[in-house]
């Protein structure tokens, strides 16, 4: 469905991704200020149905630490020499522009390039995700395949491998040449092609997400976002992982006297009750500040916050196939014996 995007729209599509980030992705609020100056708006965003399938399209995002992009603002201009670098090594000019993350500020990173590429509304995640090996692309070993990302000081490295787990690698050290932060594109594949290894519909799901008043009964909010109150509570302790140093546990009281236990790597992953398991990923499992109603990342978890926790449905394209699947569960961060025995909740 074609859909025309004002400057109005833009508050409530950073809310509903930031929604989706699921505790990670980074905060939307750098690149909403940015959008918010830019013209011209209207955008018009198209569904991958409505243009031609064999239109060439490139996905675009930001990799690295997003706190630094505070300090180095993100800029339409810095994608112009990894697109001119994709064009010259695939022999193809882009005609349209996706997210490679449907979760977080990669969620508006298209945008940037919108209207000078269509913007189709399509992602390779469906959420936040941290490591180019899980986006869909590349879980389905689409071919013909180029990433390009920034070094740093104007430099563009070009990557064509085979073996998604090198473009993974390669990627950060380009980023790590590029101060820690950096844009990335991914060029080689037409509009047609996400329609089955992209998740479709992400941006309609954000803006759907975006307008949910938070502030009402915890349940009333959960079946607002079409999803589930898993319970909420005063933070009792924050315990980071012995051997990764991005894992992370937390424990929680809810009302009722049970014990919550959240874990966390880059985003949220898994929520325990007692013990019982109700809560994994792929699902997006959201923790809001009870009081503030603000979506909190992962660093926003810290004893005496007390937050609730809700969990959405994740995009089905995961659940599709084993092997998909594979890829997004907590076991896919190493945190092994948290995966649902049923195949978790799903929506188109």
């Amino acid at each position: 469905m074609t859909r025309t995007l004002g400057a109005e729209h833009l508050p409530v599509l950073a809310r509903g991704f930031s929604w989706l980030g699921g505790g990670g992705g980074g905060n939307t609020l750098t690149l909403e200020l940015i959008l918010g100056q830019r013209r011209p708006w209207p955008l018009t965003v198209h569904g991958v149905h409505e243009l031609d399938p064999d239109t060439p399209a490139v996905a675009v995002g930001y990799a690295g630490s997003t706190y630094l992009m505070t300090e180095r603002l993100p800029d339409a201009a810095l994608f112009a020499p990894l697109l001119a670098a994709a064009e010259r090594w695939t022999g193809t000019r882009a005609r349209a522009v996706c997210s490679i993350e449907g979760g977080g500020m990669n969620g508006l990173t298209p945008l940037l390039l919108a209207p000078g590429l269509d913007l189709v509304d399509a992602d390779l995640t469906g959420r936040a995700l941290p490591r180019f090996d899980q986006m869909t692309l590349f879980v389905d070993e689409v071919p013909g395949l180029v990433a390009c990302v920034s070094t740093g000081a104007g430099g563009v490295c070009v990557i064509e491998a085979s073996r998604s787990a090198d473009v993974e690698s390669l990627v950060r050290a380009a980023v790590v040449c590029a101060g820690g932060v950096g844009p990335v594109l991914i060029a080689g594949f037409t509009v047609g092609q996400l329609a089955e290894h992209a998740i479709t519909g992400g941006l309609e799901r954000a803006l759907e997400l975006g307008g949910v008043d938070p502030s009402g009964a915890p349940r009333a909010v959960a079946a607002a976002i079409g999803g589930r109150h898993v319970g909420g509570g005063r933070v009792e302790s924050v315990t980071p992982g012995a051997l990764d140093p991005y894992a992370s546990s937390a424990l929680m009281v809810d009302d009722d006297g049970a014990v919550l236990r959240l874990v966390s790597h880059t985003e949220f992953l898994a929520v325990q009750r007692d013990g019982e398991l109700v809560a994994s990923a792929p699902e997006v499992i959201v923790c809001l500040d009870a009081s503030s109603n603000d979506i909190l990342e992962v660093h926003g978890i810290h004893p005496a916050r007390r937050v609730e926790v809700f969990a959405l449905p994740a995009p089905a394209w995961w659940s599709a196939s084993p092997h998909r699947l594979l890829h997004v569960t907590p076991a896919a961060y190493g945190v092994r014996g948290l995966e649902t025995k049923e195949e978790p909740c799903n929506t188109p």
